[in-house]
């Protein structure tokens, strides 16, 4: 009909026998043929139109439900447009919007008339050969068009039915599935509009085929449909889906990214669905997926980082709450396997075996174990266990609070299914005896007990007091570990329960003074008999307390949250929580209030690896002058974290002092419900990757690379005239800011390229400034308990947006960005630099510096030890042990030579170390000889030379050192009697300040000359003015902030340069 209404108004109506249209060749179902090339156009056409014109619902109903009602309705829109051409008005039910002048008709139109031009010779030679019609070759180039310029924003390309007609056809498959590939890459809005015109059916059936090159794009399509649509993961096990992608992913042909989507499909399809998870592992996805564990050493560069997470994470899924499949896992040692990719240097990867290894841990019952004939299979299980346990143990110090917060999740599981012993070691540490150190530990109890102890009142065994009452979130976490040289934690050392405070693992003599015994004995009187469930190693439970008290003292809001509820699984809740907030105030005004524990839904489509990955590590072009060298961007990978929305978190109300009120109910019935259990975010989070465009690169944006190449220019420009310039004075105070802070500034820092002033007090409190406009910019608490004072501020990419790097007394370290905006401050991340310290000492008093060349952050204090820490990795890279028993008090990092450093000690004496080196430290002097005084103040001097050392002890002589020479000192200042507090090094200008507790500062240049000296007025109030307790040079300007312990920051400049 469509045919011969056609033929009337075409310009072939002359010439044409209608009677041949009655004789076309072919039959309806082969497209190869005329007839069916034209029904098949005929069909795409009417779809196209029907999907462009109808809501896509009532598309969906009207043309994807039912093919006799899609023919129906195809064949409505047909008599529509001829009859509306008679002046008639067809009606339907329900009621159509008008198509008759769409302009698809046209695309008909002129696809009809190619066809029937070749009839007539069709007609006469049934062996002449058909040409087919280049009506899809067009539209599919149509839709190229629209992918190369359609965005979101714009209308969708109307060409989507159509190509989903081609998919049908040998001829253009290939080229219509990468199309639709690159449509499907645009973003979760595409995947919606390809499923609304009925992909669904077209892409199943096509798993059927065996055309090699198709693998690749169709792997590419079920990613992105999956990612966006976990449901399909039904129909994918009913029509054996599945095992095109175990046989893909266990291909060697194809690339590891694409066998990364592989792995990601197969997880959707076994995530929470039983059906999915027999057939995967009845078809051997397990034993696959732990061969490419194997094939793949933690060495190996070519290791695609995407890869293995999804294989982990596969593997987790796959034997999620499945103890058949646990076993087969165990079986096939699968720890031992997973466990090396604990120390991958990517976040993602190590969180992703954790979850692996967490979700092989059986949650089951007690009361499921009576069966006599599982012993063999029970002991084997129960030392996988114990194996599992001692891996986990092993990170729960680790720089990323996405692996500490599954290590969390993990232990949770493992506290549930071991949750009576458990219960009874935590009992233990609460036990009322007079020998037991743990009863100092104010803030938790075990729930149901008559007593929580809330005063510290017994003492340590090397005599030191517990800090006082007032913030009872003390530090237990990572001091508690027995942390081996390299600084994991050692599952194999005895427990030394004096480490829960104070003793350090590293100190020789912390494993003597224990109540490690009282602790077993306890355990061992026959307090478990009642538990059917195997008991593990005594020790191991004791660890494994430990490891949840260092999770719930966690600096990082959301694994403290988790680390709390794992604690009131084997039953101890916090019992009070005052922090140093005044009465009554709770938040201060313009301060987030988001809880810790808020949900986490957004987290599906938040960061990914591949954003974090992409240009990461493209060295800033940093060329000239050499005093600079080229510094790449860390941390940029600490976008990662950001999507976890990490605030400052309060607690839900003061009373509770839980993040969850859920777990507030009383005794062991917490405990009886699985869906206490806090439920791991990796993998929900990590499938947000795929929802985002993975064909495109995503570079840094033209105005980004602007900014940074203008500001690396004004960093050069300001950095030859500090080179040479002719210093005189300075005393020209440009700026004066009282911080308000109670108890005087703690440390300050000048940002690179705006003018503006960072400081922080002893209740890390922090505050913005701007020294132009004389305006607050910010002013936020570093968090909640902040008892411990601020070590030292610094700039993490300085060239970029950067991020401030805020390091407490106690070895926490916070990353903060937005912080100069008010309220609008996010915690990227947190971790523990510091683990364990001396025995005796009541606080760590961590020095820590930051080095951008090397993206190295290296900490120390009261330990015997420096950590040094990988940021863009976030892991422990090395554990430098120290050649004395004297302590670091002073550390700075060189600007110009990545990975050397400088350290003072409290016993004077001064090293430089490398961490390139074997030994580590190149060498070592005693400059501070007069008077056994503590370093107070080190710093590299400006230029290109490595080994150029000042350094200030606290009886105020300043030496200038060469670390080459065999003498010790070419230069002394005797600057300050006995009463230094405070020494500045310039990056670049020769000169250094230095302060003094009798409030003044004094500025020298590097032959020894004094360039001035400045001195603290009384203010008008006549108060008392305290000491200099911090100076920070610009990095790039002659300019100087000085903070004292009144409060007021003062920044002075060379009375000859002009400010800025």
């Amino acid at each position: 009909m469509a045919l011969r209404w056609f033929c009337t108004r075409s310009l072939l109506h002359e010439s044409f026998d209608y009677s041949m249209i009655d004789r076309i060749p072919g039959r309806q179902t082969d497209r190869k043929t005329l007839l069916g090339e034209l029904n098949w156009i005929f069909t795409a056409v009417t779809d196209t139109i029907a999907w462009n014109v109808l809501p896509h619902d009532l598309f969906r109903r009207l043309f994807r439900q039912d093919l006799l009602v899609a023919s129906l309705f195809r064949n409505f829109l047909l008599a529509e447009r001829i009859m509306r051409s008679a002046n008639c008005s067809p009606m339907s039910y329900p009621v159509l919007p008008p198509t008759h002048q769409h302009h698809m008709w046209d695309a008909w139109d002129m696809a009809a008339e190619i066809c029937i031009s070749q009839l007539p010779t069709l007609v006469d030679d049934p062996n002449a050969e058909f040409q087919p019609s280049p009506f899809f070759t067009e539209q599919l180039t149509a839709f190229e068009v629209w992918l190369d310029h359609g965005s979101e924003r714009k209308k969708p390309p109307e060409q989507l039915p159509i190509v989903l007609q081609v998919l049908l056809s040998q001829l253009h498959r290939f080229r219509a599935l990468v199309l639709l590939g690159r449509f499907l890459d645009m973003g979760p809005w595409a995947v919606d509009l390809a499923l609304s015109v009925g992909i669904f059916p077209y892409v199943l059936k096509l798993l059927q085929t065996t055309t090699p090159e198709l693998q690749q794009i169709l792997v590419f399509i079920w990613t992105k449909i999956l990612a966006l649509d976990k449901s399909c993961q039904v129909d994918l096990v009913k029509d054996g889906g599945h095992t095109y992608f175990i046989r893909f992913l266990d291909s060697i042909d194809a690339y590891p990214e694409q066998r990364a989507m592989a792995a990601f499909v197969l997880a959707v399809i076994v995530d929470g669905h039983r059906r999915g998870q027999e057939t995967c592992i009845e078809a051997g996805l397990i034993h696959v997926c732990l061969k490419h564990l194997q094939c793949s050493s933690p060495n190996d560069a070519q290791t695609e980082p995407l890869f293995l997470q999804w294989i982990c994470l596969c593997l987790g899924k796959l034997w999620e709450d499945f103890s058949e499949a646990q076993l087969i896992g165990l079986q096939a040692d699968a720890p031992a396997i997973i466990s090396p990719l604990l120390l991958e240097p990517q976040p993602e990867v190590r969180a992703a075996a954790v979850f692996a290894l967490g979700t092989a841990l059986d949650v089951g019952s007690d009361t499921s174990r009576d069966g006599q004939g599982e012993e063999d299979d029970d002991d084997e299980k129960v030392k996988a266990e114990a194996g599992i346990v001692k891996n986990l143990l092993n990170v729960v110090s680790d720089g990323s609070p996405l692996v500490r917060a599954e290590v969390a999740v993990a232990l949770s599981r493992f506290a549930f299914g071991h949750n009576k012993h458990l219960k009874s070691v935590a009992a233990a540490y609460w036990k009322p005896q007079s020998s037991s150190v743990l009863t100092s530990l104010p803030s938790f109890a075990v729930k149901g007990s008559s007593s929580g102890y809330t005063t510290p009142t017994h003492y340590m065994p090397h005599g030191s007091i517990v800090p006082s009452p007032i913030a009872p979130l003390l530090r237990v976490g990572h001091d508690s570990q027995p942390v081996s040289r390299d600084g994991r934690v050692s599952s194999s050392s005895p427990l030394a329960t004096p480490g829960i405070m104070h003793g350090s693992p590293l100190s020789d003599d912390s494993s003597q003074h224990s109540d490690y015994g009282a602790l077993n004995d306890c355990v061992t009187n026959g307090v478990l008999s009642y538990s059917r469930r195997k008991p593990l190693d005594n020790a191991l439970y004791s660890q494994c307390v430990l490891a949840m008290f260092n999770l719930a003292k966690d600096p990082s809001p959301r694994v403290e949250s988790l680390g709390r509820r794992v604690l009131a699984i084997i039953g101890i809740e916090q019992v009070v929580a005052k922090s140093f907030k005044p009465a009554g105030v709770s938040i201060r005004p313009g301060e987030p209030s988001t809880s810790a524990s808020a949900s986490l839904a957004g987290l599906a489509r938040s960061s990914s690896w591949f954003e974090l990955t992409g240009g990461a590590h493209l060295p800033l072009a940093f060329r000239t002058p050499p005093v600079s060298p080229p510094r790449p961007s860390y941390m940029t990978g600490m976008r990662r974290v950001c999507s976890l929305e990490f605030r400052p978190h309060l607690m839900s109300s003061p009373d509770s002092g839980l993040a969850d009120p859920l777990l507030a109910s009383p005794g062991p019935s917490g405990v009886s419900d699985r869906s206490f259990l806090p439920q791991s975010m990796i993998y929900n989070w990590s499938c947000g990757h795929f929802s985002k465009p993975l064909l495109t690169a995503m570079d840094d944006t033209e105005d980004v690379i602007a900014r940074r190449e203008e500001r690396e220019k004004l960093a050069l420009d300001h950095i030859v005239k500090c080179q040479h310039s002719s210093l005189s004075k300075m005393q020209n105070q440009i700026a004066s800011w009282d911080t308000k802070f109670e108890t005087g500034t703690k440390t300050a820092l000048l940002q690179p390229f705006s003018p503006v002033v960072i400081a922080s007090d002893e209740n890390e409190r922090i505050r913005v400034w701007n020294y132009e406009e004389a305006t607050l910019l910010n002013s936020f608490n570093n968090h909640d308990y902040p008892d411990k004072g601020v070590s030292k501020l610094c700039l993490v990419n300085e060239f970029e947006e950067n991020l401030l790097l805020v390091a407490s007394n106690d070895g926490n370290i916070r990353i903060w960005k937005d912080y100069s905006s008010k309220g609008q401050q996010k915690l990227v991340t947190a971790f523990a630099s510091i683990q364990g310290h001396r025995p005796g000492v009541r606080s760590v008093n961590a020095v820590v510096d930051w080095q951008q060349q090397s993206g190295y952050l290296f900490s120390s204090g009261e330990i015997s030890s420096i950590m040094a820490w990988d940021l863009d990795k976030e892991q422990l890279v090395s554990t430098i042990p120290l050649a004395s028993d004297s302590s670091i008090s002073a550390l700075a990092v060189s600007q110009v030579h990545g990975g050397q450093f400088a350290a003072g000690f409290v016993d004077g004496y001064v090293r430089l170390y490398d961490i390139r080196t074997p030994e580590m430290v190149v060498s070592a002097t005693r400059p501070h000889t007069q008077r056994v005084e503590r370093v107070v103040g080190i710093g590299f001097q400006p230029g290109l030379e490595p080994a150029k050392i000042v350094s200030a002890s606290q009886a105020g002589n300043i030496q200038f050192l060469d670390m080459r020479c065999a003498k010790d000192k070419y230069l002394t200042i005797d600057a300050h009697r006995g009463s230094l507090t405070a020494l500045a090094v310039h990056r670049h200008a020769p000169i250094i300040a230095s302060g003094s507790a009798k409030q003044l500062i004094k500025v020298f240049n590097l032959e020894g000359d004094p360039l001035g000296t400045i001195r603290y007025y009384p203010t008008f109030m006549a108060q008392k003015i305290g000491s200099v307790s911090c100076l920070t040079f610009h990095p790039y300007q002659v300019l100087l902030a000085a903070g004292a312990a009144d409060a007021c920051v003062s920044i002075y400049a060379d009375e000859i340069l002009p400010p800025r």
